[in-house]
């Protein structure tokens, strides 16, 4: 399998990105793979952004480095540089300082949203498997790998079909 960036060298480095709730998988070449790991580490570093959101130097450093999870051992300092949690525990270890964070981030401690009628829900997983597809179908084709492209063209057409059928009852109604 050739890279999908240059398309010349073979693919040793196999990603998935998920990018606005779509998941793409990605395959490059060892230098496709470090300048895309340099334009991610000069777009985004998680230290940097944590440190941001929470007034660290105020903080006792002494404290700090001696703060840590007691089911996985993680410490507050290998968080703030990771920008992950170890574990489920670490949320009560790391609380007085995840709180702030939290708030800043989302705006509240707790999650209050809309789950759509069943319906709606239906239609935007038909929606959104066509998209994933479409997806699919370009990466299959420009990989020359016709009859999986031939395959996922066929499903694409079903749901649409599927989805014209729909239509055309609600509007007889």
């Amino acid at each position: 399998m050739l890279c999908d960036v240059c398309g010349k060298k073979p693919a040793t480095v196999h990603l998935t990105e998920i990018i606005e709730g779509k998941i793409i998988e990605v395959h490059l070449c060892e230098d496709c793979a470090k300048k895309k790991t340099e334009e991610f580490q000069k777009q985004f570093n998680i230290a940097d952004f944590l440190s941001e959101l929470v007034d660290i130097d105020s903080l006792d450093e002494i404290t700090l480095s001696e703060l840590s999870c007691p089911n996985c051992g993680l410490s507050y300092e290998e968080f703030k540089n990771k920008g992950r949690l170890g574990c489920a525990e670490c949320y009560s270890a790391f609380k007085d300082k995840l709180t702030p964070l939290l708030r800043k981030i989302h705006g509240s401690l707790r999650h209050r949203g809309k789950v759509p009628k069943l319906e709606m829900r239906k239609e935007l997983s038909r929606e959104e498997r066509i998209k994933e597809l479409k997806q699919h179908l370009e990466r299959a084709v420009r990989l020359e790998e016709y009859e999986e492209a031939a395959r996922i063209r066929d499903e694409i057409r079903q749901l649409e079909a599927e989805k014209t059928k729909k239509n055309k009852r609600s509007n007889k109604k």
